[in-house]
């Protein structure tokens, strides 16, 4: 009974989506405008990339440090498919934190990724 498991048959489903999904990001807490962002959902290599610029790892020391903002730039200028109005990566870098912190909630999260493999792994 062990390989009676169940085979995909439309392999579309083992594809990241193409089409880029669109937010709504508060400019202000008092305001009432928004930017509009549209992410697109990273494959799996992709994921893999903003996992490798989040670590430096010395060799020399065996020692490793995360860089968090590597991770977030690489995200900027690889999942954000398109904003309105229209900024560039620099544009984006220099984003406020209040509408950087719901950029973060929206990006997919390549740490977290990694902490569902661990999971699998584990069961």
């Amino acid at each position: 009974m062990l390989n009676s498991k169940k085979i995909v048959k439309e392999k579309s489903a083992l594809f990241a989506l193409v089409e880029a999904k669109e937010h709504y990001v508060k400019v202000s807490p008092e305001s009432d405008e928004y930017l509009k962002v549209w992410i697109k959902e990273p494959t799996w290599l992709e994921a893999e990339k903003a996992l490798n610029a989040v670590m430096k790892i010395d060799q020399r020391t065996q020692s490793f440090d995360i860089d968090l903002q590597a991770m977030y730039r690489y995200m900027v200028e690889n999942f954000i498919e398109k904003t309105e109005p229209s900024l560039s990566t620099l544009d984006m870098l220099r984003l406020s934190p209040y509408v950087g912190n719901q950029l973060k909630e929206i990006l997919p999260n390549p740490m977290a990724m990694m902490q569902e493999d661990e999971v699998k792994k584990e069961e």
